[in-house]
């Protein structure tokens, strides 16, 4: 607790040391005694449908814990977890928590809300879901946890793949869908664990990684953080939970990654795509007409092997060089690494191709940071294709008000962009910033831009305009997916008629 206090000043740690104070005040045991305690029969998850909270939820159902939850509304997710067993409620009540022994919720939840008000009051312990998270991994004596900005989650599935390629059997948590396991978690047999390691709310400074990837550093979650320098403090707080004989890979071209491990103790590997200083890089990096890179593997300078990638950008070497670095301390082999990311076609809503439809090809991508959309449609020019249609769905107000300039300049290599309304997620609108602002800012670049309001409407516009060979790319964090599915659907209407 105390190692946190320092840092309550700024808006990120003042609100992890609040949340663990919860923790802890309400627990009367220090966290790490919850699981081994004997205590603990049945855990109830509040918020259950989230990526990683289902995934967790299967993890603690398979290691004996009679697991329930509710969401708010019924998903894919809460499906599956029923076909599974596990009981799911739809609505929050504070009936739901009667009988647990552990209340998860995610950070989502607000303090007022009944199932946790319901827990407190009942003496039941109630804990985030990054300190559960923290705390199985703690079982696992070689875990691997990826942080960055960027790349999170593709780069813990290529970590994933090049370790069952292995035959390590590693227990898996990606923040995505990944087909190679079905889903987003796989159970291993093994002391291995690889898991995302999201800095938003602090979440990581609850994990303690044998090994820690570190991809990038850039500003985001502006709701929880001042500036750069708040963020830095954060991925220098989790570098310090490596222990002196773990490891740290960190992208050696990243400035204020490398500012973030001043004084950390632990061995460091660096990656990147400059071979001047970095222990793993690329050379000879050549592109297919998918936008897919083939290059050489260099380690210390010295040509090792020759990797072909499925996944297209320029952002995708770097995600896999992290990949192959970390995998190299997990006793991997080189030629583990390129059968597996040879194998290895992207994840769910990361550059998916979700259809082509009379020679126009519709892609989905979850970009919704400046640097994503650069980093996407970078890798979008590098495809095949005529012209470019962005469909944009900004994500958050804080987000888009504080970087609107950023995000009015990656768009450059679209040729048109569609803005629909921010979607709020967590947060409220205040009336300070909307989509139609951040069109005109783009349409200032000298880029075609407009804001349309609901998806029915744009995907109207497209029909009407797009033609063989083009691309559109549907892209944002929220439910802009849709307008991709919407539109496919249209033209297959439109074939019939």
């Amino acid at each position: 607790m105390l190692r946190y206090i320092y840092f309550t000043f700024t808006g990120i740690y003042c609100i992890i040391y609040l949340a663990e104070f919860h923790d802890q005040g309400v627990l009367g045991l220090k966290t790490d005694e919850l699981l081994s305690s004997g205590n603990i029969k049945r855990v109830h998850m509040t918020g259950i449908g989230g990526v990683s909270m289902s995934g967790l939820a299967r993890i603690l159902a398979y290691q004996g814990y009679i697991v329930t939850g509710s969401d708010e509304r019924p998903s894919p997710a809460t499906q599956k977890l029923e076909k599974e067993g596990i009981k799911v409620t739809i609505g929050h009540c504070a009936e739901n928590v009667n009988g647990a022994d552990l209340l998860v919720y995610t950070a989502a939840v607000k303090p007022d809300n009944v199932e946790l008000v319901a827990a407190s009051g009942a003496g039941i312990p109630c804990i985030n879901r990054a300190t559960l998270l923290g705390e199985i991994m703690k079982k696992y004596p070689m875990s691997f946890a990826v942080s960055g900005t960027h790349g999170k989650t593709t780069t813990t599935s290529m970590l994933s793949l090049i370790m069952l390629e292995e035959g390590l059997d590693p227990t898996i948590h990606v923040g995505g869908e990944l087909a190679a396991i079905g889903g987003n978690i796989r159970i291993g047999g093994s002391e291995y664990f690889v898991t995302e390691a999201d800095e938003y709310t602090g979440s990581f400074l609850k994990f303690y990684p044998h090994v820690a990837v570190i991809l990038n550093i850039d500003y985001d979650h502006v709701d929880c953080f001042r500036n750069i320098d708040d963020v830095k403090k954060a991925f220098h707080g989790f570098a310090e939970h490596v222990p002196e004989n773990g490891h740290i890979v960190v992208n050696g071209d990243d400035i204020s990654a490398l500012d973030a491990l001043n004084g950390i103790s632990c061995d460091i590997t660096t990656f990147g795509l400059r071979d001047s200083h970095n222990e793993w890089s690329a050379a000879n990096i050549e592109f297919d007409d998918m936008g897919c890179a083939s290059y050489t593997l260099l380690r210390v300078g010295e040509p090792v092997a020759e990797i072909k990638l499925k996944v297209p950008g320029i952002h995708n070497v770097s995600n896999s060089l992290a990949a192959i670095a970390a995998s190299s301390l997990a006793g991997c082999s080189i030629s583990s690494a390129v059968r597996a990311l040879h194998k290895f076609t992207g994840t769910c809503r990361r550059f998916e191709i979700k259809g082509v439809s009379d020679g126009v090809t519709v892609v989905d991508d979850y970009a919704h940071h400046p640097s994503e959309i650069t980093a996407t449609l970078k890798a979008a020019v590098k495809y095949n294709h005529s012209r470019i249609w962005c469909v944009f769905q900004p994500h958050t107000y804080s987000r888009t008000k504080s970087l609107m300039d950023d995000f009015s300049r990656a768009f450059d290599n679209a040729d048109f962009v569609i803005l629909t309304d921010i979607y709020a997620a967590r947060e409220k609108d205040t009336g300070e910033v909307n989509s139609s602002m951040l069109a005109e800012k783009i349409a200032l670049t000298g880029k075609k831009a407009v804001y349309i309001k609901d998806f029915g409407s744009i995907v109207e516009l497209l029909d009407k305009n797009v033609m063989p060979g083009d691309l559109v790319i549907t892209m944002g964090a929220g439910d802009i997916y849709k307008v991709g599915d919407m539109f496919l659907e249209s033209r297959k209407k439109l074939a019939v008629s």
